[in-house]
């Protein structure tokens, strides 16, 4: 049954509605070494192992920063910056794709789909409700991809991404882009996702009703901002949603 006072639910994407399978770090490096033997294979003129060390470098400053000032700086820019340096100039957004896509085939064959994301999506359809997807992400081909090898984009009326946005989430610009796709009032939507600071305090502070998803959170690790951030509800699993939502809020 749909709750008469929600029109909209936004939720996140990684571990939300999938999560990583993988140690982080272990595949990315993997993924590095794929785009750098993509762009030598292609005949771009590069010191292999300068440029394993300084995109990583850059990859991780610019993934500080921007938790910081909010701003995406996409891997896109961060390719085309080490590039730069290392005398290569010039590539076109089409040239960069596919090693960018060699790249990103090793990270998404690490996500997964929660098992009660289908069914907890369908339920929510069958009831009336409209969904979107707000994702902070650094290349917005690559959630949409991902978005489809899930076979979850017939539930979503709307996906956007950091990436695309030029903004992160908790920014209120990114929300504000999905108010107006979606022609709803904050107060008339929920946002779903496993991240306090950029789920819950985001939505928030624009007066959406929010859910904590908790079972891909290290609670230890979220301690400090869960002293701080209070969600409205916090659920264990995508499946207890529907219920969640039929008497709540009121």
């Amino acid at each position: 049954m749909k709750n008469p006072n929600i029109d909209v639910i936004f939720f996140d994407l990684g571990s939300t509605l999938m999560y990583f399978d993988g140690h982080l770090p272990d595949v990315l490096a993997v993924a590095y070494q794929e785009l750098a033997s993509s762009l030598l294979e292609a005949g771009f003129t590069l010191n292999k192992d300068a440029f394993l060390s300084e995109f990583l470098a850059r990859q991780e400053a610019y993934h500080s920063e921007r938790d910081t000032d909010l701003t995406e700086i996409t891997t896109e820019r961060v390719l085309r910056i080490v590039l730069e340096r290392q005398g290569v100039s010039g590539a076109s957004r089409e040239e960069l794709r596919p090693h960018l896509a060699r790249m990103y085939a090793i990270t998404q064959s690490h996500w997964i789909v929660e098992q009660d994301t289908h069914p907890t999506l369908q339920a929510l359809k069958d009831a009336g409700y409209r969904m979107g997807i707000i994702s902070n992400a650094s290349d917005d081909w690559d959630v949409q991809v991902l978005v489809d090898k899930a076979g979850i984009r017939p539930f979503f009326e709307y996906i956007n991404t950091s990436a695309a946005a030029g903004v992160r989430k908790p920014h209120p610009q990114i929300y504000q882009l999905a108010f107006d796709a979606m022609r709803v009032e904050p107060k008339r939507s929920v946002m779903v996702g496993d991240t306090l600071a950029a789920d819950i305090l985001g939505s928030k502070n624009l007066g959406m009703h929010n859910v904590w998803i908790t079972r891909r959170v290290n609670r230890n690790a979220v301690q400090a901002h869960f002293e701080t951030i209070k969600p409205d509800r916090t659920i264990d699993t995508l499946s207890e949603l529907p219920r969640i939502l039929e008497t709540w809020p009121v």
